[in-house]
C-alpha cells in the first residue's frame, strides 16, 4: 500500500478500507511518522481476534524504550483478523509500516467515523505542524 492511498486518524493510525464480500473491512497500522517519533520499539500487544473496537479509542498498545502509547482504533467493528508476525519481527513497523506492518483488520460496523479522518496531505500538513 502507498502511503497517498491510506487516511489517517489524527492519532498516526493509517486506515485502508476495502469492500470484501460486501463488507467494508479496515486494515489498520501506525504510520511511518509515529513509529519515527516512538523510536526503538521493544513490545506491541496485538488486540485480540473478536474484539469489539471503537473508533478514536484505544484498540492495542506499543511499547518503545521510552513510553507504552496507546493505538487508536479509526473505525468501529470487530477485530478479524491480527498481524501474528509484528511481536517477533517489530523491526517491520519501521521498514514498511504500509504494507507489512499492518496491526490488524477490522470489520466496519459503523462507518460515521470514516469521515474524520484525513488525507494523506492533510496528514502530512499535521505532521509537519507537529514538528517533523
Amino acid at each position: 500500500m502507498k502511503p497517498e492511498d491510506l487516511h489517517y486518524a489524527k492519532t498516526h493510525e493509517w486506515v485502508s478500507v476495502a469492500e470484501v464480500g460486501g463488507q467494508k473491512i479496515a486494515t489498520v497500522g501506525i504510520s511511518a511518522f509515529a513509529v519515527e517519533a516512538l523510536t526503538d520499539l521493544v513490545f506491541i500487544e496485538l488486540p485480540k481476534v473478536g474484539a469489539q473496537a471503537e473508533a478514536e479509542q484505544p484498540f492495542c498498545e506499543v511499547e518503545s524504550v521510552k513510553a507504552v502509547s496507546d493505538v487508536y482504533a479509526p473505525v468501529t467493528g470487530e477485530v478479524i483478523e491480527v498481524n501474528t508476525t509484528l511481536p517477533d519481527k517489530l523491526e517491520i513497523l519501521s521498514t514498511d509500516p504500509y504494507t507489512e506492518g499492518w496491526i490488524a483488520k477490522i470489520r466496519i460496523t459503523d462507518d460515521s467515523n470514516l469521515g474524520n479522518l484525513l488525507d494523506f496531505a492533510a496528514y502530512e500538513k499535521q505532521c509537519a505542524e507537529e514538528g517533523h
